[in-house]
């Protein structure tokens, strides 16, 4: 994320972060080219007004090296303001101010679709300890024996599995597995995560792998 008002960076560094995604700032457009450099990220999160480099020039400068998905950032609202950021190659456009919940929304929406982009790059084989998850099959094994998941269930594991580590929150899997729609109870998911862990984990009552981060949400541990 390249941008400069501190206060929006943190908020969004840690509603992200808070959401399983790791993060890395830059506070003007040269920090951000090398970090991009770098570290080749997933998704680039930029705001225009930027000091040392534009948004609108780094924007150009990215995109002529790669095709990660841009969301440009910014307080500009004229139109033709956001016809330059997507004529330079920007994928999406936000407008200040934004409700965290859109924003988180467009970059799972823009990873969704790089990711289909690129060839569907969830269908390769995961593996993750004992567990082999094939996402185009739609199977999962444990020891080479088939494990026999529900549609929910199987989302909920290839969820976790493919961000292993990190924090999911119970708004997220409810979001990605239900829709952002979904207006049932919340305690929908801690069922699926019970049944989950009686079909994966050697003891249910003491999962090693789906744990429990409360009041948060789970994550998966090899």
């Amino acid at each position: 994320m390249v941008e400069d008002e501190p206060s929006l960076a943190e908020s969004i560094e840690y509603n992200l972060e808070r959401e399983g995604y790791r993060v890395i700032l830059a506070s003007d457009g040269a920090v951000g080219l090398n970090h991009f450099r770098r570290g080749r990220p997933d998704l680039i999160l930029l705001d225009l007004m930027i000091p040392e480099i534009s948004g609108l020039d780094l924007c150009r400068m990215i995109r002529a090296e790669s095709e990660v998905p841009i969301i440009v950032l910014t307080a500009k609202d004229a139109e033709s303001d956001k016809v330059l950021g997507l004529e330079l190659g920007a994928d999406d456009y936000v407008t200040k101010p934004f409700s965290m919940r859109e924003l988180i929304a467009r970059v799972r929406a823009n990873l969704r679709r790089a990711k289909a982009a690129d060839g569907g790059a969830s269908s390769g084989i995961l593996a993750a300890g004992a567990l082999l998850i094939d996402p185009e099959r739609h199977t999962v094994k444990i020891r080479g024996t088939p494990v026999d998941l529900t549609p929910k269930e199987f989302a909920i594991l290839q969820l976790l599995v493919e961000r292993r580590g990190r924090l999911l929150t119970r708004d997220f899997l409810i979001d990605e597995v239900w829709g952002p729609e979904f207006s049932g109870v919340t305690t929908t998911l801690d069922v699926h995560i019970r049944r989950l862990r009686e079909k994966v984990e050697e003891d249910p009552k003491s999962p090693v792998h789906i744990q429990t981060v409360r009041g948060l949400g789970y994550k998966f541990v090899d």
